[in-house]
């Protein structure tokens, strides 16, 4: 009987595939998420509102990469829907005081790498996803259009712009 509850309780091997997942990438996708979004605490609730929407949609996709794609295609699609919603909110509410920026990333980075995280922030957003699955997270034309669901001429397209944008900004710094 004991055996019988054990066994109901054990998780599926999904789970374990899930949680090794978890561990081998969720710190490469917050690191992606955190550049894209501009804030830590956001990329994180994107990583795991990411990670629960791959574990409900454990019977409808491919593994063959260990549902990684999954992962970033959902997470990208997240951060851009949350874009979205904060450019409707404030095109309706009055401008609010200037907040106090966070310290913690002018202490983990260093000023070339937070000249390079504000450029790369004031790119367009389906640039910004391009050059960062690019250069992050090493992937080619082929995977970023699947992930992002444009064609490989797109990616192409963005990237040179993207790269040309930065290369712009960063150039014109003091």
């Amino acid at each position: 009987m004991m055996a019988e509850r054990d066994a109901d309780l054990a998780p599926e091997p999904f789970g374990h595939d899930l949680v090794d997942l978890y561990r081998s990438y969720a710190g490469e996708l917050l690191e992606m998420l955190w550049v894209f979004v501009g804030d830590r605490a956001t990329a994180e609730d994107i990583v795991q509102e990411s990670f629960i929407r791959l574990h409900g949609a454990r019977g409808r996709i491919e593994r063959a990469d260990g549902g990684r794609a999954y992962l970033r295609s959902v997470a990208f699609n997240l951060a851009r829907s949350g874009f979205r919603r904060r450019a409707v909110a404030l095109r309706h509410r009055p401008a609010p005081a200037t907040p106090a920026a966070s310290p913690e990333p002018a202490v983990l980075l260093s000023e070339d790498q937070r000249e390079v995280a504000a450029a790369l922030r004031s790119l367009p957003a389906r640039q910004r996803q391009c050059v960062v699955l690019r250069y992050w997270s090493e992937l080619g034309d082929q995977q970023i259009a699947a992930d992002l669901g444009i064609s490989v001429n797109s990616v192409k397209t963005h990237l040179r712009r993207g790269l040309a944008g930065l290369e712009k900004r960063l150039e014109a710094r003091p």
